[in-house]
């Protein structure tokens, strides 16, 4: 039996994950309109190859990569390019972003495409297929996968599957483990392959005892010899990415490190599936699994397509009168929707109706009292109250010198914090702050 290790700190937030697990996975239909982003992905945003008035196939690249750190975008169904314009995309920024508005036709004609034997295909042609493709991380980080897919510098020992799925009320890939295990470990065995990884574990945390029940049964019936399925405790947040290696291997991945100097890397389980798609079947990645759930009649999880409006997808779970806004992602790290018009991205695992009576006012916060709790649950084992401080007097160089950037914003110090303090808020201000300023620094430099 595998021996677990521990994380420093984390939280038990009420999990609220049961409303969304009792029907199985919908297919939500055709919208009357898709509105989708071309930088869905972290780095340089995707350059549109599609003209206003132009028919469009499902499947068809409407945004070619700019420069290595990039990733297409793809029709998600036919029909007519109606716009291409700066529109308010899902960003707590509110900031408009270029967007493609494609009119659907109802045909759902796809572009010719076919996949490949990833076996009699090299790693470059497959590692081009994710790009041409557009699969990035579906947990949340949307990092281009074929980047991450790349070992030449550092020989990876184990890849992690991460279906750990931490935050409260998002269930997207619990319900995927439990239908589609099987074509998530054909995508995980394509990534062992391209990482030339010796072990893959694929690590559940214990409140999902289907899906791991599913996914220990696809292991067993395609024969994944290298491969475990590891139930782990249930300790928000232990879906990081750092902490389920940490748990995993007991490898601990420091500040400045990246887990592959480490010998490990980590891919989401719908990364995993999306990648099988892309490879086998010549599929790009068009939609993904949304759980819809909060103040809703019928919380559940659907297959969107990207470009899907908010307000669609929530109507079509029954949307109660009195929510008040839309929060993507989960309680904890989610960021509020500044519009309900806009389209689903890559990085949409969950919409959470948020209502007065689910998720109250916060209190007045107070002043600090230096109770330590904040410091007692980090995972990044940082010193929050002073970041709190360093932020709010704008002391960024001291923020930095105490690790701001190691900060993976999960929330735990403010879920814990008795004064109420946002302190989160103050740690993305002064990142934000910090990184404008050195943009500045290096336009003036090359001025």
């Amino acid at each position: 039996m595998r021996t677990l290790h521990h994380f420093h700190g984390g939280i038990h937030p009420p999990t609220q994950k049961s409303q969304s697990t009792g029907t199985p996975i919908a297919t939500l239909p055709l919208p009357a309109k898709l509105v989708i982003p071309l930088h869905q992905h972290v780095g340089n945003c995707a350059i549109p190859e599609v003209q206003v008035g132009a028919r469009v196939l499902k499947g068809q690249r409407i945004g070619r990569p700019e420069g290595r750190q990039s990733s297409a975008v793809h029709a998600a169904t036919s029909g007519t390019v109606a716009a291409i314009d700066m529109q308010t995309v899902a960003h707590a920024s509110g900031m408009p972003d270029l967007c493609v508005t494609l009119i659907p036709d109802g045909k759902d004609e796809w572009v010719t495409h076919a996949g490949v034997d990833y076996h009699n295909a090299s790693h470059t042609e497959l590692r081009h297929m994710l790009r041409e493709a557009g699969v990035v991380g579906l947990g949340g980080a949307v990092f281009p996968s074929d980047i991450k897919a790349y070992s030449r510098h550092h020989k990876i020992t184990t890849l992690v599957i991460n279906g750990a799925e931490c935050e409260p009320y998002i269930t997207c890939d619990d319900m995927l483990m439990r239908e589609r295990a099987r074509d998530i470990l054909r995508g995980a065995e394509v990534l062992r392959e391209l990482l030339y990884a010796d072990e893959v574990l694929i690590g559940i945390e214990d409140n999902k005892p289907e899906a791991i029940a599913a996914m220990r049964e696809a292991v067993a019936l395609d024969g994944h010899r290298h491969m475990e399925v590891i139930a782990v405790p249930t300790l928000y947040p232990g879906g990081g990415a750092k902490q389920l290696i940490r748990v995993l291997t007991g490898i601990e991945v420091a500040a400045g490190v990246r887990s592959t100097e480490k010998g490990v890397q980590c891919f989401n389980v719908a990364t995993a599936w999306s990648v099988w798609r892309a490879i086998t079947h010549g599929e790009p990645l068009l939609s993904r699994i949304v759980t819809v759930t909060g103040n809703v009649e019928h919380a559940q999880n659907f297959e969107v397509l990207l470009g899907t409006p908010v307000k669609d997808l929530v109507a079509h779970a029954g949307n109660k009168a009195d929510t008040e806004r839309y929060i993507m992602g989960g309680p904890m790290m989610g960021v509020d929707l500044p519009d309900s018009g806009v389209g689903v991205t890559k990085a949409t695992n969950c919409i959470i109706a948020a209502s007065p009576a689910l998720f109250p006012p916060p209190p007045p916060a107070l002043p600090c009292i230096r109770c330590t709790r904040c410091t007692d649950v980090c995972p990044a084992e940082l010193q929050p109250q002073d970041l709190y401080w360093f932020a709010k007097s704008n002391n960024f160089g001291k923020a930095q010198e105490f690790s701001l950037f190691d900060c993976i914003e999960c929330g735990a110090c403010a879920y814990v914090c008795p004064s109420h303090i946002p302190l989160v808020h103050y740690y993305r201000y002064a990142k934000s702050e910090i990184l404008v300023r050195d943009q500045d620094k290096r336009a003036a430099d090359l001025a």
